[in-house]
């Protein structure tokens, strides 16, 4: 039934445009950049249940980061829809939602009312966020000093916290030392549980997709390639990757 739908994508196509230079030192020549128009995702359709886990796997280049953004509204559709159904979307990814000349704390907030929360409701989880994250003294420093660890920690920590209808997940939690992939992974797997929330996961990673994914898409530049069921699609993926290493 159509009430009991979180995110519903129809149709979508997705290209933006690539230069290409032949040469460094004339990088800045426009004479020598060549402009390739990027068909990143191409006719996409799918939907997302309330509640639902939903994972996307794929070659990298596929299209999974573009269609992340776009669901975010980061990227603007060529043609197809969108719909969210009235749910708020946040997108958990390195390099994306933070000011880098703002602390980490300060980010914290800003993200908190991108969000739609209040001032009032980001300082009640602020102190959870900051001790999640671990990130000690650093949550003073600007964004731009951290590494990428730091920042997925940071990002998993404000999104696991200041949550919204429908999440979106790129990779961030394969980023970082064992321990907090560990304590992520638990974090998530709480999110997951309590069915409040319904998440689209891009991973490569086999065992995350496998043990907290209801249902699977894989997409081949661009392309839906195949859905269902995790196991059922993952196998198929897994045989498709095992034929091209032994090309």
């Amino acid at each position: 039934m159509m009430e009991d739908q979180a995110l519903t994508v129809s149709n979508l196509n997705i290209s933006y445009a690539a230069f290409r230079s032949k040469r460094i030192r004339n990088l800045f020549s426009e004479r020598t950049k060549d402009v390739e128009s990027i068909h990143a995702v191409k006719d996409l359709s799918f939907s997302l249940s309330q509640g639902e886990v939903l994972g996307v796997v794929g070659l990298n280049g596929s299209g999974k980061t573009t269609l992340l953004r776009a669901i975010a509204g980061i990227f603007s559709p060529d043609s197809g829809t969108i719909d969210l159904h009235g749910n708020r979307a946040s997108l958990m990814a390195l390099g994306v939602g933070f000011d880098p000349e703002l602390t980490g704390r300060e980010n914290i907030i800003l993200s908190g009312m991108m969000y739609g929360y209040t001032g009032r409701e980001v300082r009640e989880v602020l102190d959870e966020i900051i001790s999640f994250s671990e990130l000690g003294n650093f949550i003073e420093y600007p964004v731009r000093t951290y590494s990428s660890g730091m920042h997925s920690r940071l990002s998993f920590s404000v999104t696991s916290f200041l949550k919204t209808d429908i999440m979106l997940v790129d990779e961030v939690i394969s980023v970082g030392d064992a321990h907090f992939k560990e304590k992520s992974r638990a974090r998530m797997q709480e999110m997951i549980d309590d069915k409040k929330h319904s998440v689209v996961l891009v991973s490569h990673d086999e065992e995350l997709i496998r043990n907290t994914c209801d249902r699977v898409i894989w997409l081949d530049h661009g392309s839906l390639k195949m859905e269902g069921q995790t196991g059922v699609v993952l196998s198929g993926y897994y045989d498709f990757l095992a034929g091209c290493e032994g090309v």
